[in-house]
């Protein structure tokens, strides 16, 4: 480690809460490549935790957040501004629900909104509040939504617990209906679960939560948070699926590494939140939205949605011929460039390897490689990467 990366390293432990223990320092980045602080290159295929979708530093995102900070930075939900309405009307047409949006900051306050939503809509009808949600799903980090995440690592030591949720098991509808009650005002779910393991839902289990939510006047939520904008092949997760939810969160890819998230409604309870029923001072921050305008016109330009699905099944055969390989991966899963690496044993061992390598990678769960290239990512670079890969795994199995 060099002297410049340890004194950052040094400084950050002694300046920044311990909740992260970064062993890298970046300094830049440019489509699917980053460089840490002595110039090292590393291919980022975790895309910032699924946030730069279109790349890094993508020329057309940075000349919209350049040209908007010149103008207005920042206008308060006190008023209204141009990029936002915009964005707005952007996603309400992308998702064809014919609602509305709410503007926040991140993953877990648009859940947040979600949850609130729902209870208020909930107060009105039988005064309902407990949503299901689903074991091995990650909702955030805020009370709500770590009591919203059915995965105890996440919740220790937080007790008591806001109450108001049941847990179900993922791709079991015979779960769901049983953790369903008189007390049901929501059914929340990933369609495709993320920090759980990257597990698709199945269209039977998507369909039935759609029914069953239909039967029992029950608000469907999907949580797009990392699998929106374009990562599984589609706007959203849960169009490659044939239903539609009645809310869905957006945050991470939203805004290309702006801070940003958002809550779209459709039209049936576009209007449930009324005047100061939920706020967010930075919510709709014209930056923000003008990164966010820039992100969907390059994923329309570029035709990444596109390019998610085709290079995503060829990234899926790479890794299919490493699972034929090695006896110790067990499965490849995902859509799109959303893809997993089931492993038999700790998955941290090959992200290890995979570093050493060059390439950055994730886990899921507590047995996943997880992959989360740009969506810019061309065939030249993955073959490099399926290079890399090959070679930390002939690393850690020894072959």
């Amino acid at each position: 480690m060099s002297n410049k990366t340890q004194e950052t390293l040094d400084l950050y432990n002694s300046v920044v809460m311990p909740t992260y223990a970064p062993s890298t320092v970046l300094s830049s980045g440019k489509g699917v490549t980053v460089r840490d602080v002595d110039g090292l290159a590393l291919y980022d295929f975790t895309s910032g935790i699924g946030v730069h979708n279109v790349g890094h530093s993508h020329s057309k995102v940075v000349k919209a957040v350049q040209d908007q900070a010149a103008k207005l930075i920042h206008a308060s939900n006190l008023f209204a501004n141009s990029p936002a309405t915009e964005l707005a009307a952007k996603l309400v047409e992308l998702s064809g629900l014919g609602g509305k949006v709410f503007f926040c900051n991140s993953g877990a306050e648009a859940n947040e909104a979600a949850i609130k939503l729902a209870r208020k809509w909930g107060s009105q009808n039988g005064g309902r509040f407990e949503i299901v949600t689903m074991r091995q799903g990650f909702h955030g980090r805020t009370l709500a939504t770590v009591a919203a995440t059915a995965q105890s690592w996440c919740q220790e030591g937080y007790d008591p617990l806001p109450v108001g949720f049941a847990y179900a098991d993922f791709n079991d509808l015979e779960s769901v209906k049983a953790a369903v009650s008189e007390k049901t005002v929501a059914i929340m779910l990933e369609a495709v679960q993320g920090e759980g393991g990257v597990t698709p839902a199945t269209p039977e289990f998507i369909a039935g939560v759609r029914a069953l939510c239909d039967e029992k006047n029950l608000l469907m939520i999907c949580d797009e948070v990392q699998s929106g904008m374009g990562r599984t092949g589609t706007w959203f997760a849960w169009q490659g699926y044939d239903v539609k939810p009645d809310l869905f969160t957006l945050a991470k890819s939203l805004a290309d590494g702006i801070p940003m998230g958002a809550l779209v409604s459709n039209a049936k309870f576009a209007d449930v939140f009324t005047k100061s029923a939920h706020a967010s001072t930075f919510g709709g921050n014209p930056v923000a939205a003008a990164a966010a305008l820039a992100v969907i016109d390059v994923i329309e330009e570029e035709k990444l949605l596109k390019r998610a699905t085709e290079i995503g099944n060829l990234f899926k055969e790479v890794l299919q011929g490493f699972v034929d390989k090695y006896d110790k991966l067990l499965e490849v899963r995902g859509k799109g460039l959303m893809l997993g690496l089931v492993v038999d044993g700790d998955p941290k061992e090959i992200v290890d390897a995979l570093k050493d390598q060059g390439l950055l990678a994730l886990t899921a769960g507590s047995n996943v490689v997880r992959f989360l290239p740009p969506l810019v990512l061309k065939e030249e670079t993955l073959e490099e990467a399926s290079d890399m890969i090959s070679d930390a795994l002939d690393c850690v199995y020894g072959e």
